[in-house]
C-alpha cells in the first residue's frame, strides 16, 4: 500500500472539481514597527511597510505565486511550511538546503502549484528572522471539504521578543551561556495582539485554524464552557475527536469545530497559556495566561466563570488517526537520531544529532546535488557537518528520535508528512519487543513534540525526490545546529530538475557560489567547507597529552627531590641549618 495513496484520496476525488486560479501574491519585505503587547515599541520585520504580514489564502489546484523583494539591508527567505514542493524542492526556502539567501536589494519568486488543503503557514527560513515578524498563516482551502461548518476563523498565536532575533542570538550562542538558556519572550499574542475579540453568533458552528507561529513556546489552548471537536492536524484530515483542550508546539497546527452556544447571556475567554516549564527563568512581569474574548453579546461583560485548564490539560496528541485510513508498512531503511545539547569546540552550548552539530554548507545541499554528477552518492561532497543522510528512492524511512535533553522538544520534516508510530520512556535500544506500536492508521503529521528523556519513532515514504532538511522547531535551536538534511533519491532528482537559473543568480548576487561541493569546489575537495565544530572529546587531544606529560614530568623531578631532601642525614641537616644561621 503506498502510503500517500490513501491518505490523499479524498483530496485527489476532488482535483477534477475544482476551479484553478493563478493567485498573485507581491511582497516587498520591509521594516517597520509595532507594538502588538502595548508594552514595548520596536523594529519588525513586515511585508509592504506594514505589520503583521497578511495571511495568504489560495485554494486546491491553485499556482501561488509569491513575489518577494528583500528592501531590508539583511538577506531573507520564505518557507511554506508544510508544502510537499513536488518536483519545486528549490521553492522550500531554507537557506543552505534549498537556495541562497535573497541578498539586501534583490528580488526572488516563489512559484508552486496547490497540492494539499489544510492551515500552513509561511516564515522566514534565514537565521532567527522569523521572530521578528515575518511570518502568517497559509491557509490552503478545499472546495470539498469532508466536516461542514458556518465561519472559518484563523486564529494564530506566538511568542513575542522585545529584543531583535541577532541580538538574542548573539546572547544565546554566547561562551558566557554554558547551560544554553534560552531567550525567554517578553510576551504571548492570540492573532497577533493581546485580548482580541472573537465574535460567535449562538447555534453556528466555526472552525478554529489554530496555528502556533512561536519561535519557542509551546501553548495550552482551551475555551471556557465549549468543547473542542479536532478535525485536522498539521494539514491532515483527522476522525472527528472531542477534547476539552489542546497543546501546540511552536509550527504546529491544529483545526477544532466549535459549535456556539443558544445563549447571549455570558461571553467566555478562549485561553492560550504558554508552557513556563520550557523557560529557564521566568520573568515576574511576563503574563503566561493569554486570553482571547468569546463574544456573544458585545453589549455587556457578563462572562463565565474561567475554567482554565493551562497546563493541567491531558490532552495527548498520539492518538489522533487520519480521517483517511493508512495503516503503518514496515520500514526498509532505519535513521537512528539521537540529540542531546552540550558545549562544543568553540565554546557554545549547541544542539546536536548524534554528537554533531549541523553546519550550514558554503553551497546549497540541492544545488551540490545538482551539480556534482555521479558524486552525488558520495556523502563527502556534502561536507563535513551538513549532516547529509541519502534516502534511497520510495523506501519507507523510519526515523528514531531519542531524546536525552530535559526538555520538550517540537521536529518538522520538510517535503513529507510522516506517521507517529510509537513513542516511549528511556532511550529505544532496538528491542522491538517492547515496544507498544500504534501500527493501525497511527497518526500523521509533519511536526512531532518528542517530550523529555524519551524516544519517539516516525515513518515516511521517500516518494518525494528532493533534498529536505529535518530539524527541531524551536528557532533558538535550529541555529545552534539540531538539524539533519535528508538527500532523498539524488540519482532522480539529476534526471528530472534542473535547478532554474533565478536561483544560480540569486547565489551570485549575495558573492556565493552556486555549484559544486559545501566549499564551492569541484570533486572531493572539500578544503573551507564549514567544520570543525565538535562535541569536546573525552579523550586527550595530541596538546593535552603533550601537557599531560610534561605535568607528569615535573611532578616526578619535583617528588624525586623531595625524595632526596628526605633522605639526608637528619644529624647533618641540623649542622647545616646552625652554620646557615651562623
Amino acid at each position: 500500500m503506498r502510503f500517500l495513496g490513501t491518505l490523499l484520496t479524498g483530496l485527489a476525488a476532488t482535483a477534477s472539481i475544482a476551479q484553478a486560479a493563478r493567485v498573485v501574491y507581491d511582497w516587498e519585505v520591509t521594516y517597520t514597527t509595532a507594538n502588538p503587547d502595548g508594552l514595548f515599541e520596536r523594529q519588525v520585520v513586515g511585508v509592504n511597510g506594514a505589520w503583521p504580514p497578511p495571511a495568504i489564502h489560495v485554494s486546491l489546484n491553485d499556482t501561488l505565486v509569491i513575489n518577494v523583494k528583500n528592501s531590508l539591508d539583511i538577506p531573507t527567505a520564505l518557507h511554506s511550511h508544510g508544502m510537499f514542493q513536488n518536483n519545486t524542492v528549490w521553492m522550500d526556502g531554507p537557506v543552505g538546503v534549498t537556495q541562497c539567501s535573497i541578498p539586501a536589494g534583490h528580488s526572488l519568486t516563489y512559484e508552486f502549484n496547490i497540492t494539499q488543503t489544510g492551515s500552513f503557514w509561511i516564515h522566514s527560513h534565514y537565521m532567527g528572522q522569523y521572530a521578528d515578524g515575518l511570518r502568517a498563516p497559509l491557509i490552503l482551502h478545499n472546495p470539498e471539504e469532508p466536516y461542514k461548518y458556518d465561519e472559518d476563523l484563523v486564529v494564530p498565536v506566538s511568542d513575542w521578543y522585545h529584543d531583535n532575533s541577532a541580538n538574542n542570538l548573539a546572547i544565546f550562542m554566547n561562551v558566557n551561556n554554558p547551560t544554553g538558556a534560552e531567550p525567554v519572550p517578553e510576551s504571548g499574542l492570540i492573532m497577533d495582539t493581546i485580548n482580541p475579540n472573537i465574535t460567535f453568533v449562538p447555534g453556528k458552528t466555526y472552525r478554529l485554524r489554530l496555528i502556533n507561529m512561536s519561535a519557542f513556546s509551546t501553548f495550552f489552548i482551551s475555551i471556557d464552557g465549549h468543547d473542542l471537536d479536532i478535525i485536522e492536524v498539521d494539514g491532515i484530515y483527522t476522525e472527528r475527536k472531542t477534547v476539552d483542550s489542546i497543546y501546540l508546539t511552536a509550527a504546529q497546527r491544529i483545526s477544532v469545530l466549535v459549535t456556539a452556544k443558544n445563549s447571549t447571556e455570558l461571553n467566555y475567554l478562549f485561553h492560550a497559556d504558554m508552557d513556563i516549564d520550557m523557560f529557564d527563568i521566568l520573568p515576574e512581569d511576563l503574563v503566561t495566561n493569554i486570553t482571547a474574548n468569546i463574544m456573544y453579546d458585545a453589549s455587556h461583560s457578563n462572562f463565565a466563570e474561567s475554567q482554565d485548564l493551562g497546563m493541567g490539560s491531558e490532552f495527548d496528541d498520539i492518538d489522533l488517526p487520519p480521517l483517511y485510513p493508512a495503516s503503518a508498512v514496515e520500514p526498509d531503511q532505519q535513521v537512528n537520531l539521537t540529540f542531546n545539547f552540550d558545549v562544543t569546540t568553540d565554546g557554545i552550548n549547541r544542539g546536536m544529532f548524534n554528537e554533531l552539530p549541523y553546519l550550514t554548507p558554503k553551497v546549497p545541499t540541492l544545488n551540490t546535488v545538482l551539480s556534482m554528477g555521479e558524486l552525488a552518492t558520495d556523502l563527502t561532497v556534502y561536507g563535513p557537518q551538513s549532516q547529509a543522510i541519502i534516502l534511497d528512492h520510495l523506501n519507507m524511512v523510519e526515523i528514531v528520535l531519542n531524546n536525552l535533553d530535559a526538555g520538550n522538544h517540537p521536529f518538522h520534516l520538510h517535503g513529507h508528512v510522516f506517521q507517529v508510530v510509537a513513542r516511549g520512556d528511556g532511550v529505544f535500544m532496538g528491542d522491538r519487543s517492547t515496544v507498544e506500536w500504534n501500527n493501525e492508521n497511527p497518526t500523521t503529521r509533519d511536526t512531532v513534540l518528542v517530550p523529555a528523556e524519551s524516544f519517539t519513532i516516525i515513518r515516511f515514504r521517500a516518494d518525494n525526490p528532493g533534498v529536505w532538511i529535518f530539524h527541531c522547531h524551536i528557532e533558538w535551536h535550529l541555529e545552534t545546529g539540531l538539524a539533519v538534511t535528508f538527500i532523498e533519491a539524488p540519482t532522480v532528482m539529476q534526471e528530472r530538475m534542473t535547478l532554474p537559473e533565478a536561483f544560480h543568480e540569486v547565489c551570485t548576487a549575495g558573492g556565493n557560489p552556486s555549484t559544486g561541493n559545501a566549499a564551492g569546489k569541484e570533486g572531493l575537495d572539500l578544503k573551507g567547507a564549514p567544520g570543525g565544530i565538535t562535541l569536546i572529546p573525552d579523550a586527550f587531544t595530541a596538546k593535552g597529552k603533550g601537557a599531560m606529560a610534561a605535568c607528569i614530568i615535573s611532578a616526578l623531578i619535583g617528588m624525586g627531590a623531595i625524595v632526596l631532601y628526605a633522605s639526608i642525614d637528619p644529624e647533618k641537616k641540623a649542622k647545616d641549618m646552625i652554620a646557615a644561621q651562623k
